[in-house]
C-alpha cells in the first residue's frame, strides 16, 4: 500500500487516518469528491485535509463509511447534530435513516410473574416486543416425566420423558410450569424445565426462577422493580427493561 492510498483528515482538530478506497465507497459524498479535487472547500495537500466541522461526531460518520453500520454508545443523545453532519458530508442514506428516528434507543419491557402452589411453580412471561419473547421461548423447554407403566420390569430404570409445548395465550405471552404430580395410582410424575444454553433439567421453581433472571440479565435486561401482586396466591412480579439501539442501515 503506497502513501498515496492513505489520507489523514483533520476534523476540528481531531485527526483521523483512513484509506482513500474507504472514502470512495460512497461516491456521491463530499468526502469522496474531495479526493479528485472537485470540492474546492476540501483541498488535499500532502495526504492531509482539514475540515472545519465537529470531530467528535465525525468518528461516527467514518465508522458508518467503513462498516455500513451505525454503532453509538448507550448514552449518546446528539442525534440531531449527527444528522446535520451527515447532511453536510452528503451521506444521504445516513441522513435519511437518522431523520426517520433510526438509532434512537427504543425501550422494551419484560414482565416475569412467578408463583408457587403446593408442589408446582408457575411462570408467565410478558414482553412488549413479541420477537424478543419468541426468541426466548425457543430457549425454554418443558419435559413431563410420565408415571412408570410397570415398575416390576427390571429394564425400566427411568420414567419416560416427553416434551410439553409452552402455552402461548398471545404473541406477547409465554406460560409454563414445573413441579410434581400424582396420578390416580399414587405414582409420582414430574415436570422439568431447561433454559438453554444451560442443559440441566430443573424441577424446583425457585431454581428455575434464578436461572431465568440470570438469563434475562445476560441478554441486556435490567431489573427495575419487584412487587407482590397477590399475597394470598404468592404471585411475585419482576419487571425488566432493555434499551435497544438500531445498528444497521439498509
Amino acid at each position: 500500500m503506497s502513501t498515496q492510498d492513505i489520507l489523514t483528515i483533520n476534523v476540528g482538530g481531531q485527526k483521523f487516518t483512513t484509506r482513500t478506497a474507504t472514502l470512495k465507497k460512497h461516491l456521491d459524498s463530499r468526502l469522496a469528491r474531495m479526493l479528485d479535487g472537485s470540492d474546492s472547500e476540501f483541498p488535499v495537500s500532502g495526504g492531509q485535509v482539514f475540515v472545519d466541522r465537529d470531530g467528535t461526531l465525525f468518528k461516527y460518520i467514518l465508522d458508518y463509511i467503513r462498516t455500513d453500520q451505525v454503532s453509538l454508545p448507550p448514552n449518546f443523545s446528539d442525534f440531531d447534530g449527527l444528522k446535520r453532519e451527515a447532511e453536510f458530508y452528503e451521506m444521504h442514506a445516513l441522513a435519511e435513516f437518522l431523520g426517520r428516528g433510526g438509532c434512537r434507543p427504543t425501550s422494551e419491557i419484560l414482565e416475569l410473574r412467578f408463583s408457587v402452589q403446593e408442589m408446582h411453580g408457575f411462570f408467565r412471561l410478558f414482553c412488549s416486543r413479541s420477537s424478543t419473547l419468541e426468541t426466548l421461548a425457543t430457549r425454554i423447554s418443558v419435559y413431563a416425566e410420565q408415571p412408570a407403566i410397570n415398575w416390576n420390569c427390571p429394564h425400566q430404570h427411568q420414567k419416560p420423558m416427553i416434551p410439553v409445548p409452552l402455552q402461548r395465550p398471545s404473541h406477547h405471552d409465554v406460560v409454563f410450569q414445573c413441579g410434581t404430580d400424582y396420578s390416580a395410582g399414587d405414582e409420582v410424575a414430574a415436570r422439568y424445565v431447561t433454559i438453554q444454553p444451560d442443559d440441566r433439567k430443573l424441577l424446583n421453581g425457585t431454581n428455575i426462577l434464578g436461572l431465568l433472571v440470570h438469563t434475562l440479565l445476560g441478554e441486556g435486561f435490567r431489573l427495575i422493580s419487584t412487587r407482590t401482586i397477590s399475597s394470598e396466591e404468592k404471585v411475585e412480579c419482576y419487571t425488566f427493561e432493555r434499551n435497544r439501539i438500531p445498528q444497521i442501515i439498509n
